[in-house]
């Protein structure tokens, strides 16, 4: 059934609900930003294959929204269908909330399946349409009654992540949540997020690609402990492990009843923006609700001492990967038998061979020449470039450890390129210094520090249409909250245990792209008599490649910072390589 097709018999069931505009989102039951293929509808019904989108499908037409780094992506994915493309953020781009509000009439109702979306989102929703008395519809998942193949929910095994890896045991995590608990005047904490549930539990899956979670809700009490899950999931171990941690186990989907079944006279926390509306229609309507911020995802954003150590040993192995296979690509691309995927492949081979890996921690983009220009590019088999000993590779990639969890994008010159790209490389490294180098007094937000990694950039008349970092999970999610380097406004300090990413860049249109990212861990600097100041310590063990760089653009401090990065770099990663990757390390390291 293609594309235009599976839209019409969306209408259909429409029609038969009585719904006139029909909503998908990208997320999952938990709002997960990745998810796997039982909760792909939104890619399913609209054929965009980007991690972030919702489609609108009304009786007349289909549209999709999607953010910048999916522009060129999306055009050339719905260009062969009836769906419709809106670029969030542009001129004249109305919200999915303002769109609807504008072509409905009064009384005509907007569904979506209530599971896909947040409490936060659907009050939103309410605010715009209650000006014009449009109904909302949460009880239906009308693509599951035409998704003929549609897969089934995962069944991955649950794993304990052992204590020598998370540094702090379920039990001491759990007496830390019920003591916000009780600072809070609560008696229950639901938690919808997986990662949250992996990092608080000690448990780690394979629910979701590249994403080690599994699929699960949990219910604290000042007393106890409930995991929904699929108990198949379980071995004998995990049971064990979870029983002896006073964790009771019951059904995934009882989450439902259990949720009713509480009582009026108790108090249920929550937050808003990561619990659906399916879970929170679900809790007794006259039972006291308090709405705040996630208490663990404040709690895993800082890392304990152990996590750190360990993050930055993962580090040097994932430096290891990468240079081997910076030295392998050197050396083979002139022979023209080198794709975009064989490329990947080889660099996940790499990976493979190092201690504690589990999987990447996202899928490789491997974008050379004008397919760098797609910010989140993914070859296949029909877009698939040879590569050559010319222009340039952009490549992001990174992976899941036991021991910590990676993110980096080299921009690989493979030959001759132009005194343009030249100079464009060498401004987004110059924005990349200038992030990495930042002092800042305690209490900074990564909103006021994101201008620093644009400057170079916007003095050019230039910009990037994505954040410049986030925050990196702990054999979690390589996007994890709450810290995050963005000009979207956040309230969120930069604290000490922290880990964000340094990742700006400059994309031409159906020529090339670039991006230099390495992650970056906030610490304290020094304190004064003005107060407590913080700076970044970079983690990433990489060559940048000076083949790319103007050295006329560069000022001495920032010959020194790279001068400076390229030293650590040997230092580093040299005593694990055999001698001819040595050799080949020592040259793209020497000093500018």
């Amino acid at each position: 059934m293609d594309i235009n097709n599976r839209i019409k018999s969306l209408r259909v069931l429409m029609n038969e609900k009585n719904i006139d505009a029909y909503i998908i989102p990208s997320s999952d039951s938990h709002q997960s930003e990745y998810t796997q293929g039982h909760f792909k509808s939104r890619e399913w019904i609209s054929g965009f294959t980007g991690s972030a989108g919702t489609i609108v499908v009304t009786k007349e037409r289909a549209i999709l929204w999607t953010d910048g780094r999916y522009f060129l992506q999306a055009e050339k994915e719905l260009e062969s269908s009836e769906v419709e493309l809106f670029k969030m953020g542009e001129n004249d781009v109305p919200t999915i909330n303002r769109y609807l509000e504008e072509n409905l009439k009064p009384l005509q109702t907007v569904g979506f399946d209530g599971k896909l979306f947040s409490s936060r989102e659907v009050e939103a929703m309410k605010e715009v349409f209650s000006k014009k008395d449009i109904k909302i519809n949460i009880d239906y998942d009308l693509i599951d009654q035409i998704w003929a193949s549609r897969p089934e929910l995962p069944e991955g095994k649950v794993f304990i992540h052992d204590i020598k890896y998370s540094g702090i045991s379920t039990e001491e995590k759990l007496e830390h949540i019920r003591n916000i608990m009780k600072e809070k005047n609560t008696d229950y904490y639901l938690v919808s997020s997986l990662d949250d549930i992996a990092w608080m539990f000690n448990i780690r899956g394979s629910d979701v690609n590249y994403n080690p979670v599994v699929i699960s809700y949990a219910l604290i009490s000042l007393n106890g402990a409930t995991l929904f899950i699929e108990d198949e999931k379980l071995n004998d171990e995990v049971s064990s492990y979870l029983d002896k941690n006073n964790i009771e186990v019951k059904e995934y989907f009882s989450i439902q009843e259990e949720l009713k079944m509480l009582s009026k006279e108790k108090t249920i926390y929550f937050d808003l923006s990561k619990t659906s509306i399916w879970c929170y229609e679900n809790i007794p309507y006259d039972m006291k609700k308090l709405n705040g911020e996630d208490i663990v995802e404040g709690l895993k954003a800082i890392k304990n001492e152990v996590e750190i150590e360990n993050f930055k040993k993962a580090q040097v192995r994932d430096g290891i990967a990468m240079v081997k296979f910076l030295y392998w690509l050197n050396s083979n691309v002139a022979s023209g038998n080198i794709t975009e995927l064989s490329a990947s492949e080889k660099l996940e081979e790499f990976r493979s061979e190092g201690e504690n890996y589990i999987s990447l921690s996202f899928e490789t983009i491997a974008g050379y020449k004008d397919h760098a220009a797609i910010v989140h590019y993914s070859a296949d088999r029909e877009s698939n470039y040879r590569l050559k000993a010319e222009g340039m590779l952009l490549l992001d990639s990174g992976a899941q450890y036991l021991d910590g969890t990676t993110d980096i994008t080299r921009t690989i010159v493979l030959g001759d390129i132009s005194n343009e790209e030249k100079r464009e490389f060498t401004l987004v490294l110059k924005g990349h210094i200038a992030l990495s180098s930042a002092k800042f007094l305690y209490g900074t937000t990564g909103t006021q520090l994101d201008i620093l990694a644009r400057t170079p950039l916007w003095k050019d008349g230039k910009d990037y249409k994505h954040g410049t970092g986030h925050g990196v999970g702990y054999l979690l999610g390589v996007h994890e909250g709450p810290q995050r380097i963005s000009s979207v406004s956040s309230k969120i300090k930069l604290e000490s245990g922290m880990f964000v990413t340094n990742e700006p860049g400059f994309y031409k249109k159906d020529r090339y792209g670039i991006r230099t990212e390495n992650i970056l861990f906030v610490r304290e600097e020094k304190e004064t008599e003005y107060g407590k100041f913080m700076e970044f310590e970079t983690t990433t063990l990489c060559p940048i490649d000076l083949r790319g760089i103007d050295k006329e653009l560069l000022d001495e401090n920032e010959k020194k910072w790279i001068n400076n990065y390229h030293r650590n770099v040997y230092e580093k990663l040299s005593p694990h390589l055999d001698q001819e990757t040595n050799k080949w390390l020592k040259v793209q390291t020497r000093n500018l």
